[in-house]
């Protein structure tokens, strides 16, 4: 999978982080909630946006794991990524 070249951006009703892939030559927007960020990739409260941006970044490989994983299964034109995609059963 490539990832399209769109900056990430924090979405302006500051639910979460959009980013974009490219599955099977198409790109697939993609959302990781901030709630999915606090819980797995920092434990400051109320962050501002540059570091949610910072945060979304030092996390992307693992993110983009998840987001891939999750698209090989279950193919979509948007995708979310919640804190019950990043827990261990």
């Amino acid at each position: 999978m490539e990832t399209v070249e769109l900056e990430a951006q924090v979405l302006a009703n500051r639910l979460g982080v959009a980013f974009s892939l490219v599955f099977q030559n198409r790109p697939i927007e993609c959302m990781i909630t901030i709630t999915a960020l606090e819980a797995y990739f920092w434990r400051e409260p109320r962050p501002g946006d540059e570091r949610i941006l910072k945060t979304f970044r030092d996390g992307y490989g693992r993110i983009r794991a998840i987001a891939e994983r999750k698209l090989l299964a279950h193919p979509v034109a948007r995708l979310e990524l919640t804190p019950a995609d990043f827990s261990r059963p």
